[in-house]
């Protein structure tokens, strides 16, 4: 038996943070995003309704009872 070991002598290399100020537009977008998703699946039926029809309903039905929304 050995009582030689491996010892990497590499280091993992840093990786530089980006500031807050650059992240904003990545945010801004992101909750854009999310308030329409949110908004079909939560929203898109009836009165309030951008598309005619139920096809957009039926499109996001699961993620409706996934979400708790009522929809019949």
């Amino acid at each position: 038996m050995s009582d030689t070991t491996f010892t990497p002598e590499l280091e993992a290399p840093s990786v530089p943070l980006m500031p807050l100020s650059d992240l904003i537009p990545y945010a801004l977008l992101t909750a854009l995003l999310a308030i329409i998703l949110f908004y079909f699946v939560g929203a898109e039926e009836g009165a309030t309704s951008v598309f005619p029809g139920m096809t957009m309903h039926e499109w996001v039905h699961d993620a409706r009872h996934l979400l708790g929304f009522p929809c019949h």
